[in-house]
C-alpha cells in the first residue's frame, strides 16, 4: 500500500489478547418454565449468603449469639441473618394503574419512588420482623439484599437496629503483570434508528478503531478521569499504532431503536416491515466494518456484543445473546460475539463484569445515591449484581440457583447507557481493587470510553460531527 512521500512501509499489526467468557452462568439452557413462582430465587439467595454471613459473624460479634427471627427474644442482644424487604409508600402497583386509567386527574408518576415514611423489614424463613433505630436509613437500601444484623428486639415487636454487616467485596483473583498496554473500547446506547442517531458520528468512531481516519493529522480530545481536557495532535502513522492497541471493543445495550409506531402487538404488515429491521442492517453494516478493516489487520479485532432494555431481546434478565441471523455480515466472522447481559469476561488475566444498566436504574428509582458509582459500588458490596430482581426488576423464575451472585471479585465493573461518564477506583478490606465506569450513552454524549488492561486507566474518546472548534 502506498503511503504518504511514495514509501511502502508495512501497517501497524493489531495487538492480541486472551479472551474467556463466562456466560454460561447466565445462559438458559435447560431451564422449563412450569409455573413456578419466584420465591426460590429468595430462598436460594438466602441460603447462599447467610452461609457466607455465618462464617463472618464470629469475627464481627464474636460473643454475640445467632437467632431466628422466630427465636428473638425482648431485649437480649442478638444477630440475625435474613433479607430485607422494603415497604414503600410509592411503590408502583397494578392496582393504582388501573385506577389511574378511570381517574379523571391523572396522577404524576414521580421518577424515584423514595418516601420519607418507608421503612425496612427483615425476614426469613421463620418469619419477619419491623427494624427500628438510626443505623438503617431505608433510602440506602433496597428489597433484596441479604445482611446481618446486630440488635434486640423491643417491647413493641420490633428490631433495634445497633450495627450492620454487608458481605462486603468477594475474593479477588491477581492481575498478571503486564509491561505492554492494550484497550478496550467500551460503548453504549448508539440508539441505530432513533431520531437522537448520528450515523457520521458513529462512522467516525468505526475509522478511529479500524484506522482508516483519512486526514494526515487528526486531533483527538481524551479527557482524563480528574476531567481535565487535554487535546492530542497526533500524525496518522502514530494513530494507527495507538487504534492497534484496541483488543477488543464491547458495545452495552441499546444499539438499536426501531419505531415505536411499528410494534403495536398486531401483525406487521409488509411494507412496514423494512422499518423494523433496517436499524438493525445498519447496525450490521458498521460491525462488519470493524470486522472487515485492512489497515490495523483488524482480522484479530474482537467484539463482543450483548442486549439492552431497549434492543429485540427477551426483557427479564439475564437478557440471552441475540441470534447470529440478526447480524448476517458481522456474524461471518469468529470474532464477532453476541454477549449475555449481563456479561462477564476476561482479558488477559483482567476480569470484567458488566451489564446494559438496567440493575442500576432500577436502584436509582427506589433508592437514593450521591451518584450513579455509589450504585456500583453498593451491588459489589452486597455480592448482588441486580438485588432488586424479581421484586421491581424483571428477571427469569430460577428454580435452583441466584446467578447474579457475585462470587469473585471483577477488575473492571462498569454498566451502561447512562447520563454521563463517572469512574473511580474502590478498595476492599482484603486490598481488593477494583474499577467503576458508568458509561454514557453514545447518541447523546457522542462518547466513548477506552480501558488500559495494563493500568486499568481509563479516558473518554469524544467524537462530534460540529466543526465549530
Amino acid at each position: 500500500m502506498e503511503v504518504e512521500g511514495g514509501d511502502r512501509k508495512s501497517l501497524p499489526e493489531r495487538k492480541q489478547a486472551s479472551y474467556r467468557s463466562f456466560d454460561d452462568h447466565f445462559v438458559i439452557r435447560n431451564e422449563k418454565y412450569k409455573g413456578q413462582q419466584y420465591s426460590q430465587i429468595y430462598f436460594m439467595r438466602l441460603h447462599n449468603m447467610r452461609s457466607l454471613m455465618y462464617s463472618l459473624v464470629p469475627k464481627w460479634k464474636p460473643n454475640v449469639p445467632v437467632c431466628t427471627v422466630l427465636g428473638l427474644e425482648e431485649g437480649k442482644e442478638c444477630v440475625i441473618v435474613g433479607t430485607i424487604y422494603k415497604h414503600m409508600k410509592l411503590k408502583p402497583s397494578i392496582l393504582d394503574e388501573y385506577s389511574k386509567e378511570r381517574s379523571v386527574i391523572p396522577l404524576v408518576k414521580p421518577h424515584n419512588f423514595v418516601h420519607p415514611d418507608d421503612h425496612l423489614i427483615l425476614e426469613d424463613e421463620s418469619g419477619r420482623v419491623k427494624l427500628a433505630g438510626s443505623m438503617l436509613a431505608p433510602s440506602g437500601f433496597v428489597t433484596g439484599i441479604v445482611m446481618a444484623l446486630h440488635g434486640k428486639e423491643t417491647s413493641d415487636g420490633a428490631f433495634f437496629v445497633q450495627d450492620v454487616l454487608v458481605a462486603d467485596l468477594p475474593p479477588q483473583v491477581q492481575r498478571p503483570l503486564s509491561s505492554e498496554d492494550k484497550y478496550v473500547v467500551f460503548i453504549s446506547g448508539l440508539t441505530v434508528g432513533g431520531s437522537s442517531f448520528n450515523p457520521l458520528q458513529f462512522q467516525l468512531l468505526v475509522d478511529h478503531i479500524s484506522g482508516h481516519l483519512g486526514m494526515t493529522r487528526c486531533a483527538l480530545c481524551l479527557l482524563p478521569p480528574l476531567n481535565m481536557a487535554t487535546t492530542f495532535t497526533l500524525d496518522r502513522r502514530t494513530e494507527q499504532h495507538m487504534a492497534s492497541r484496541i483488543v477488543r471493543v464491547v458495545i452495552a445495550g441499546n444499539s438499536v431503536e426501531v419505531p415505536r409506531g411499528v410494534l403495536t402487538g398486531q401483525v406487521v404488515a409488509p411494507k412496514e416491515q423494512s422499518r423494523v429491521f433496517e436499524p438493525i442492517k445498519e447496525l450490521d453494516m458498521s460491525l462488519t466494518q470493524l470486522r472487515d478493516s485492512v489497515l490495523c489487520s483488524l482480522q484479530h479485532q474482537y467484539c463482543g456484543y450483548h442486549a439492552g432494555a431497549n434492543d429485540p431481546a427477551n426483557f427479564s434478565l439475564p437478557q440471552q445473546p441475540l441470534n447470529r441471523c440478526l447480524f448476517p455480515g458481522a456474524s461471518l466472522y469468529n470474532t464477532f460475539t453476541s454477549c449475555t447481559n449481563p456479561h462477564i469476561f476476561e482479558l488477559d488475566g483482567t476480569s470484567s463484569k458488566h451489564t446494559s444498566g438496567q440493575n442500576i436504574d432500577d436502584l436509582d428509582k427506589y433508592s437514593d445515591a450521591k451518584d450513579r458509582l455509589e450504585f456500583l459500588e453498593r451491588t459489589l458490596r452486597w455480592r448482588h449484581l441486580a438485588p432488586t430482581a424479581p421484586n421491581t426488576l424483571g428477571c427469569y423464575p430460577f428454580t435452583d440457583r441466584d446467578p447474579f451472585l457475585i462470587e469473585s471479585c471483577p477488575h473492571v465493573y462498569f454498566c451502561g447507557n447512562q447520563d454521563k461518564y463517572e469512574t473511580q477506583v474502590i478498595e476492599g478490606s482484603e486490598g481488593q481493587l477494583v474499577r467503576l465506569i458508568c458509561i454514557p450513552r453514545f447518541c447523546e454524549t457522542g462518547t466513548a470510553i477506552v480501558l488500559n488492561i495494563r493500568t486499568l486507566g481509563c479516558h473518554t474518546l469524544c467524537l462530534s460531527t460540529n466543526f465549530d472548534l
